[in-house]
């Protein structure tokens, strides 16, 4: 029972398809009739039927008229192309704002600032903010114990002299009496 509601609602929906098509093709050649006819009743008002004259003399002044007519359409086709461009560049640069409002905004670069958590959490919270959170306070405090071996860095002091001491002879018999 279903399936055949669902077969009839898709039967009359390729009908109701097919009905729009229809009518969409016929408005379609009544617009393009319409437009010939427009077409036909412009050309009939501005451009009067050809009438040759015999004499040449006639027929050069005809061509010239024709020249200056075709001159002067020219330069309008050419002053609607540039409007054109210009609308069209204009739309472009319109569209391309409206995208750029409507779509991803660029991440703006960050700076850094310094500031503790305490002020971090003041700035957000605001008023509510109760908890101390300075870190470096709950941090352990170690004494540093002096161990044998930075006692005896600090002992032999400019290295420099420590060479001076045991080069030549008399070094080496120290080095050699400090051995035994």
């Amino acid at each position: 029972h279903l399936q055949k509601k669902r077969r009839a609602a898709t039967a009359r929906r390729q009908h109701l398809k097919s009905a729009m098509l229809q009518l969409a093709a016929t408005e379609i050649e009544k617009e393009a009739a319409a437009k010939e006819v427009e077409k036909q009743n412009y050309l009939a008002e501005h451009c009067p039927p050809l009438s040759l004259p015999g004499s040449m003399q006639e027929l050069q002044d005809l061509c010239r008229k024709l020249h200056s007519k075709i001159e002067s359409v020219d330069e309008e086709r050419y002053d609607i192309e540039v409007k054109l461009q210009k609308t069209n560049k204009e739309l472009e640069d319109l569209s391309l704002k409206l995208f750029d409002l409507k779509g991803k905004f660029k991440r703006p670069p960050l700076r850094r600032v310094r500031m503790s958590a305490d002020a971090m959490l003041r700035a957000l919270l605001g008023s509510k903010h109760k908890v101390c959170m300075d870190l470096r306070a709950n941090l352990k405090q170690v004494k540093k114990e002096d161990t044998e071996k930075e006692k005896d860095l600090r002992d032999v002091g400019d290295w420099r002299k420590n060479i001076e001491e045991k080069s030549g002879m008399e070094g080496r018999k120290k080095m050699f009496e400090a051995g035994e």
